[in-house]
């Protein structure tokens, strides 16, 4: 066991106030040096009372007599050039084998400063013939070290090392814990000797005060439990304060000490202290069953031993924090490779999950991010764990937080300890705080302590002065509610993942941002874009509405040729959507048209020549132009009879210009217009202005011949077969009478009256509107409704309620929106007829009389 070193008055006071630090060493020293004490000016302050032993001068007559009286000449030199050393050097300064009072006694001699005084320590020592190289031993020593790569070999290998060069029956490694108590994690011991391998320690058998001393003094050695000390003289000097012994070697230990040793059944002890990073790591600690006492060289190769072990356990240790760095800097890499902008920390959970995994070993992973738990493994479930973020709320902002006995700090985790027993928590934000978490489950322990930890020590007969346990036989001690211990390299690797979740954090961020930002741009140009175009659109009904009007006969005829050339437009942006506003061939364009108004004559229209797409800019304009010939040849040309027909061809010149046609044959003479209307104007006058291209029209008795040309820019060759469309089909349908109470759901008021005005028409007996679901429900729930014509989208709701209760009541109906057949929505209901926006009177009755009411 490792030797606090302490005095009486010391343990005395501070075993019963540990976080009092002592100011000094006070007392003895040990027999096998004497001690004398110099002040600045080289006057003797203090001296032991073994000075008449080991010198030959009694200490009270040393005391107040000058140093340079009490040396030769040449001594006093030797020192003087030794004590230069300790400017640079905090420990002691030594002397080997020299002959102080110029005889044939010799002495080692070891100086050390304490505060305004030197103190030297004078050690008789036998004329024994040494080996030259006795440095080339701990070199040989170390060079075993060296060949171990682990703490453990080398522990293993120094513990022997050290037994060597000491001659100390046992050495044991001594680490400590973060508890402060220690393990014996590596011996060497005699054939008869109890092993104390794998023991833990109490932290109170090494009082705080002496493992500050064994940061300042390396080694400690007390060579018989049962020697005699000896007081130093005065205890105190004028001002009070006694003599500061903490970096002699000679200096004695508390006598409860020395009891502890004899209960463990030790003649003689020496602690060599294990440093790392100026911290106390560990300790050697060095037993004898007898007194022994080794001189100062061997001692100072003990420490030299000692010192380089310190760097080997540096190197070892620097080593393995390396190997952490290259594993957290790949785990890094891979992660910042795998994961891409589009993503959140919960979206990639399963791809750092494993990874983590290599790094650091766990029984269960969760990730708490913008409310968001994802877990796997041997977890607490989101309930449980929403208290436990609570708990982590209170933990410091920004760093890693770790424990292995969560229940201790959290009460509330003894609910999934079966699951749960120890965290290591990586925040991953500030605000709000989102967390990833690594658990483990409880690992049933036994440790086994040199005696029973919880009576360290025990009172004594001297009343509140504390006496050693008595009883060294190891005691276990089974522990539940832990888990594996978080080790440093563990907590070091989780920082550095810390760090690079933030850094993947803010690197999602930064994409969503990008990301989120072009699509904002995107947004704005395409409403931009829209805004323009159905401006386009407005201004050009607004032109067909007063253009039109000038040319009507009556009302009624004004009406039907409005609708019809909306309804192109119609078409023709319904085929432009289906393509994605790309090109559209304009054979398409021509089908569509002529279906719409000739039905069985749809036959004696024949395209010709070279198929071409035109431009979605081009597209609107043609529309236009070919509806007004379809409908003039219909009205007045060759397909207003059962004999003639119309030839459309086309022909691509080389220069990419297209050439296209109109041939009306064995119509009824053709007479030209005695007043030119608004539809002669479309179709002379639309491709030069808004195309730039050319219109020719012959008014010719046989049939109206019409040529065109369209410029490269809106026409090129086929590049893809024709787009498919929806046939919004104007022809003659059966009449359909309406009858009862009707329903119309629209949230647009100009649209649902339309819509009634068209019911009203068609023969309804009532027709009530509604903007609103609930609106909409009230009618449903107050009149017998006998059929419903509902708008999908109603701005903020749907009215797919209002479908489902007419399909559960049985009242017919029908879907009227703008999107098209092939939404989501419009899906759901696959047997409710679809009315395409914007719907004529004629639509509504072909959908009507396909429901065959």
């Amino acid at each position: 066991m490792p030797d606090p070193q302490t005095t009486t008055e010391q343990v005395q006071y501070d075993l019963t106030n540990c976080d009092r630090e002592p100011i000094h060493i006070l007392g003895q020293v040990q027999h096998f040096a004497c001690l004398i004490a110099i002040s600045t000016d080289w006057m003797i302050t203090h001296a032991s009372e073994n000075c008449q032993d080991l010198i030959g001068h009694d200490a009270h007559d040393l005391v107040g007599t000058r140093f340079i009286d009490l040396f030769p000449e040449e001594t006093i030199h030797f020192l003087r050039t030794r004590m230069q050393v300790l400017n640079q050097n905090s420990g002691a300064a030594r002397v080997f084998a020299y002959p102080i009072f110029e005889d044939n006694r010799l002495y080692n001699v070891s100086i050390s400063q304490s505060g305004r005084n030197i103190v030297f320590e004078f050690e008789p020592r036998e004329k024994v013939k040494r080996s030259p190289d006795d440095g080339s031993t701990v070199q040989a020593l170390i060079a075993r070290v060296q060949k171990h790569t682990t703490i453990a070999g080398m522990s293993a290998e120094a513990a022997r090392g050290l037994k060597i060069l000491s001659g100390f029956d046992r050495v044991m490694v001594y680490q400590f814990n973060a508890d402060d108590s220690g393990t014996v994690i590596a011996e060497e011991h005699g054939p008869n000797q109890e092993s104390f391998m794998g023991l833990r320690y109490p932290a109170s058998d090494i009082p705080k005060q002496a493992r500050a001393l064994y940061v300042k003094s390396l080694l400690r050695l007390i060579s018989d439990v049962n020697g005699d000390t000896h007081a130093i003289y005065p205890e105190r000097d004028p001002n009070g304060e006694p003599l500061d012994l903490s970096l002699t070697m000679s200096r004695a230990v508390s006598p409860i000490h020395l009891e502890y040793l004899r209960n463990m059944g030790v003649g003689a002890s020496m602690s060599v202290s294990i440093l790392r990073k100026g911290k106390l790591w560990g300790l050697f600690a060095c037993h004898h069953d007898t007194p022994r006492h080794i001189d100062y060289e061997t001692r100072s190769s003990v420490e030299l031993f000692a010192q380089l072990f310190n760097y080997e356990l540096a190197q070892v240790e620097m080593n393995e924090e390396l190997a952490e760095v290259d594993r957290a800097r790949s785990l890094h890499d891979r992660l910042m490779s795998q994961l891409s902008g589009d993503q959140s920390i919960v979206d990639v959970f399963d791809v750092f999950s494993s990874s983590i995994k290599e790094v650091i070993p766990f029984d269960g992973i969760a990730v708490y991010s913008d409310g968001d738990y994802r877990q796997d493994g041997s977890t607490p479930t989101k309930e449980e764990f929403m208290g436990l973020a609570r708990f982590l709320n209170t933990t410091p902002a920004g760093q890693v937080y770790s424990t292995q006995q969560l229940a201790k700090r959290y009460p509330a985790a003894e609910a999934f300890g079966e699951r749960v027993a120890g965290i290591l928590v990586l925040p991953i934000s500030r605000t709000p705080r989102d967390y990833l978490v690594l658990f483990r489950r409880e690992i049933t322990a036994s440790v086994n302590w040199a005696g029973n930890p919880e009576k360290p020590v025990e009172l004594g007969p001297n009343g509140s002065r504390l006496t050693p346990r008595k009883s060294f036989k190891a005691w276990q001690e089974i522990v539940r509610g832990q888990s594996a211990p978080w080790r440093s390299s563990e907590l070091r690797a989780a920082d550095a993942l810390r760090v690079t979740l933030l850094e993947v954090v803010l690197k999602m961020a930064d994409q969503r941002n990008e990301v989120r930002r072009r699509a904002q741009d995107q947004q704005e140009l395409l409403i931009a874009e829209l805004n323009h175009r159905v401006r386009n659109i407005l201004n050009l009904i607004r032109g067909l509405v007063s253009q039109g009007k000038n040319n009507a006969d009556s009302v009624d005829a004004y009406r039907q040729v409005l609708d019809a050339r909306i309804y192109a437009l119609a078409r023709a942006h319904d085929q432009l959507t289906q393509s994605e506003w790309d090109w559209v061939p304009l054979r398409g364009l021509v089908e569509t048209e002529v279906k719409a108004f000739l039905t069985d004559k749809a036959s004696r229209v024949s395209i010709t020549g070279d198929e071409v797409d035109l431009s979605p800019g081009a597209f609107t304009t043609m529309a236009l132009v070919i509806h007004e010939l379809v409908t003039n040849s219909a009205k007045y040309g060759a397909l207003n009879d059962s004999s003639g027909s119309v030839t459309i061809d086309v022909h691509l010149d080389p220069d990419g210009v297209a050439r296209l046609t109109w041939r009306e044959y064995d119509g009824p003479p053709v007479q030209a217009p005695t007043r030119r209307g608004f539809g002669t104007t479309i179709i002379e006058r639309s491709i030069p202005y808004e195309l730039k291209g050319t219109a020719e029209v012959h008014y010719k008795v046989t049939g109206l011949e019409a040529d065109f040309t369209l410029p490269g820019l809106h026409v090129r060759a086929v590049k893809s077969a024709p787009v498919e469309t929806d046939d919004m089909v104007i022809q003659a349908v059966p009449e359909v009478e309406m009858s009862g109470h009707c329903l119309v759901l629209e949230d647009n008021m100009v649209i649902a009256l339309d819509a009634s005005d068209m019911l009203a028409e068609m023969g309804a007996d009532f027709v009530s509107t509604a903007s609103r679901v609930s609106d909409a429900f009230q009618i449903l729930q107050s009149q017998k409704i006998a059929f419903a014509l509902l708008d999908v989208n109603l701005g903020d709701e749907t009215s797919l309620p209002v479908v489902r209760h007419c399909l559960e009541k049985g009242i017919p109906a029908i879907l009227a929106t703008g999107y098209g057949s092939n939404t989501d929505l419009v899906e759901q209901f696959p047997t409710v007829p679809i009315l395409k926006k914007p719907y004529t009177i004629e639509s509504l009755r072909e959908t009507l009389a396909a429901m065959d009411l």
